[in-house]
């Protein structure tokens, strides 16, 4: 049995042209440097259809195996999905270290999480994708053997493994129930207190964070690489028209996402499935920018996003040659889109005027008067609308200044309320 040497630098790029649909050459080339290895040489071919044993073929094997002896490489990674059994026969005849797309993503998100709760999402996330992935590597130690004397404890250790497995993702499971259940108290919070919730979305690089950093003024971490960031990022937004709101920067999507992943970071990304609105950020220099679209909003179907309103934020404007920034809106004068560059802050100044207009239509001012007896009324006030000022006499009579949603203007029915100006 061939045992997997530790995983180097030098790498092969293997991409293939299928009838049934296509990587992106390009992209694999950046996720391969984001996880660390070094591209050194670019296998491609074109078939109509997976060969079920090797993915690739028997000749182009043989031709692989001549590029690795040529260029001294230590590792295989493939552009597309494999079988366990397609992974396993490939790095049998190569006797070389081979990762396919998935297993690639997977050690990008590895070396990305900083939390505690993005490390327990990909550790997860792994052991869903290894959990396939076992091998009889251990036949000599099988108890399973008939006859008097040869009768053992009646578990392989393949079957050991598997059982393993099993417990830690159980264990890891239970955890992050807990995480999500400190999520969601966060989000009732912030849905009692009336606060929106705008989270960014888009595809990976697509300049997310460097946008979240000039909004908020935070220092997430951002750079030029593909899933610079992981860890979700919450951040309050005041907005100039006295207003405020959430802004949550998420992990960057990116087409065919692992199933693993979508899985184990759905708690996360229910940071977006449970906003008000869907900041979709994109690269608008990008050559395949209609494509990515597709594929985030594909994403946010697969996380039951899909139905929540978006305002699509074309960044990266200082690319393309006569695109000023601007707002566009639909035939009803909402925003819908603005063009902008996160990196040079040109075009953010429109933004907050877009999500003042989106999210001020609906709220009022109100100048309420309580007395001392409606403790109850003054704390109802203080969950369901926004305290711009506040008066105490000296007999405990309140007078308050108020922003209020006007869907909850029947809470002031029974107390003496006048429009602010």
């Amino acid at each position: 049995m061939f045992e997997r040497p530790n995983a180097g630098e030098r790498a092969i790029l293997v991409h293939l042209n299928l009838k049934a649909g296509q990587e992106d050459l390009d992209e694999l080339r950046e996720l391969s440097k984001s996880a660390g290895a070094q591209p050194i040489h670019v296998i491609t071919g074109s078939r109509q259809r997976p060969d079920p044993k090797f993915f690739v073929g028997s000749g182009k094997v043989d031709e692989i195996r001549e590029a690795i002896a040529e260029h001294a490489a230590d590792l295989l990674i493939v552009n597309h999905p494999l079988t366990p059994s397609q992974q396993r026969n490939l790095e049998q005849a190569l006797e070389i270290s081979v990762v396919d797309r998935n297993g690639l993503i997977l050690d990008i998100f590895a070396q990305r999480a900083q939390t505690f709760e993005g490390k327990l999402q990909v550790e997860l996330a792994q052991l869903r994708h290894l959990s396939t992935r076992l091998i009889r590597g251990w036949t000599h130690l099988e108890r399973q053997k008939g006859g008097i004397g040869l009768r053992g404890p009646g578990e392989t250790q393949l079957e050991t493994d598997r059982r393993l497995l099993a417990v830690r993702i159980r264990q890891i499971q239970q955890r992050l129930a807990k995480v999500e259940k400190q999520r969601h108290q966060g989000r009732s919070k912030r849905k009692k207190a009336e606060i929106p919730a705008v989270s960014l979305v888009g595809y990976t690089n697509a300049g997310k964070s460097t946008l979240f950093n000039i909004l908020t003024g935070a220092s997430a971490y951002a750079a030029d690489q593909l899933f610079a960031t992981l860890d979700p990022t919450l951040r309050q937004l005041p907005l100039r028209n006295g207003g405020e709101l959430i802004l949550a920067d998420t992990v960057g999507f990116i087409r065919h996402l692992p199933h693993e992943l979508v899985a184990a970071f759905r708690s996360t990304l229910q940071e977006a499935s449970e906003a008000d609105l869907l900041l979709h950020v994109i690269d608008a220099a990008a050559e395949d920018r209609d494509d990515t679209i597709v594929q985030v909003n594909q994403v946010l179907d697969d996380i039951d996003a899909g139905g929540i309103p978006q305002l699509r934020v074309f960044n990266k404007i200082d690319l393309l040659a006569g695109v000023s920034p601007h707002i566009d809106y639909d035939e009803q004068g909402r925003p819908v889109a603005v063009w902008i560059s996160a990196r040079s802050g040109d075009g953010c100044d429109l933004l907050q005027q877009a999500l003042c207009e989106l999210f001020t239509g609906s709220k009022v001012r109100r100048k309420c008067f309580l007395s001392a007896r409606q403790a109850g009324m003054k704390a109802k006030l203080f969950d369901y609308a926004r305290i711009i000022e506040e008066n105490i006499d000296e007999f405990g009579d309140c007078e308050l200044l108020i922003e209020i949603d006007s869907k909850h203007l029947g809470l002031l029915k029974d107390i003496h309320a006048e429009e602010a100006a």
